[in-house]
């Protein structure tokens, strides 16, 4: 095993833990999840889902302890403009014709009891202009 790839696994898995937790959240509330993981060449949308005529791309933070910064702060501009970008091929693939909404699920698992505290940030941020 490479050096730093049992730290790598934890996090992924802990980020797929998020995922699948963030998609149940939604669908518990009345979202219709449309795809998980969508890819767009490089680029992907953490979760696609469907409410009440408005198509909600949900990017998904989750982190085992807040002590760097909440998880929504890893959500930067650049970041921004890649889930952007990616939910423009997600449009026109699937030559969609809806309003949009930017929205993003914040996760803390706790490393001991393994609970999870989930924080939905709708309207999080907005398409930056190009």
């Amino acid at each position: 095993m490479c050096k730093g790839t049992k730290k790598m696994l934890e996090n992924a898995n802990i980020g797929n833990e998020g995922e699948n937790a963030a998609a149940e959240y939604l669908k518990k509330r009345g979202y219709s999840i449309r795809h998980t993981k969508w890819h767009c060449g490089h680029l992907e949308l953490d979760i696609v889902a469907q409410k009440d005529g408005m198509l909600v791309v949900v990017e998904v933070k989750t982190r085992s302890t807040s002590i760097y910064g909440n998880p929504e702060s890893a959500v930067n501009n650049k970041k921004i403009r890649r889930i952007v970008n990616a939910t423009d091929g997600y449009i026109k693939y699937f030559g969609l014709d809806l309003p949009v909404r930017f929205d993003i699920i914040s996760i803390i698992r706790d490393k001991k009891t393994g609970l999870m505290t989930i924080e939905h940030i709708e309207d999080a941020f907005m398409s930056p202009m190009r």
